[in-house]
């Protein structure tokens, strides 16, 4: 079965958890990068005979707005989807039950769901080097679950967990900003999935549109964008209580 790996993936551990998975689903992968500003999503449609694997980070235990704008967008044409929901290591909260709906009301009908760890994207030694090997072993065997299910045309939909309403969404208010090294050379403006960064001068950040994502500084080959010092050790103090300890991976079949 040929996988359409749909994923909003600004600092790569999404699309590395959905690459793990994919990868054990099948050897026929289609990527669309839901990161790029400039895609056309109307145009992707999925055909019922395929699998999509839709995967996006939480933020702050909702999935990104703008990710959210372009799932829609695409045809799902009641083809299967499997939900994977990528989290920094403390919870993914309502994120997955939001993209439930979404995926839904984009045409795919629900087959499994997967939370998965990744290394937090602002403080990154929560989750470090995640998805890592045991991580890979722990999603090859949920894809061998998952196969088994499709094969034996189980059509039972997965109970996916969340609230509805969803938690109020709510930004970290962590926009990134160049240093002196920055040489101006665009990579980040972009690379920019929500456009927050001029591309005629990239020391100019609208911080109205700036999601927080860090794409800028995973990107940028000088390391020449950084986050306020000071934000960072506020932030990693308020999450060393709930992000320490491993979590594991969940699947919901």
């Amino acid at each position: 079965m040929k996988i359409i790996e749909l994923s909003f993936s600004p600092t790569g551990g999404t699309r590395k958890a959905a690459d793990f998975l994919a990868h054990a689903l099948s050897d026929s992968i289609q990527k669309v990068d839901l990161c790029d500003s400039q895609g056309h999503f109307s145009d992707v449609s999925v055909e019922p005979d395929q699998l999509a694997l839709i995967a996006v980070p939480s933020y702050g235990g909702r999935v990104p707005a703008v990710a959210i704008q372009r799932l829609a967008a695409v045809h799902g044409n009641g083809a299967p989807a499997i939900l994977m929901v990528v989290y920094g290591n403390r919870a993914f909260e309502d994120t997955m039950a939001e993209l439930e709906d979404t995926a839904r009301q984009a045409g795919f009908k629900i087959a499994a769901g997967v939370a998965a760890v990744a290394e937090h994207s602002i403080v990154r030694e929560f989750a470090a080097g995640r998805p890592d090997a045991q991580d890979q072993a722990q999603l090859s065997a949920f894809a061998a679950r998952i196969k088994e299910k499709l094969a034996s045309g189980n059509n039972a939909e997965p109970a996916i967990p969340g609230s509805r309403p969803y938690k109020k969404a709510g930004g970290s208010g962590m926009v990134p900003k160049p240093t002196k090294d920055c040489d101006s050379c665009g990579l980040c403006a972009q690379s920019c999935p929500v456009q927050a960064i001029d591309p005629a001068d990239p020391h100019k950040v609208d911080q109205r549109l700036c999601i927080s994502c860090m794409r800028c500084i995973s990107v940028c080959p000088r390391h020449a964008r950084k986050l306020n010092p000071l934000m960072v050790t506020a932030a990693h103090a308020m999450l060393k209580k709930v992000c320490s300890d491993r979590k594991e991976n969940e699947l919901f079949l």
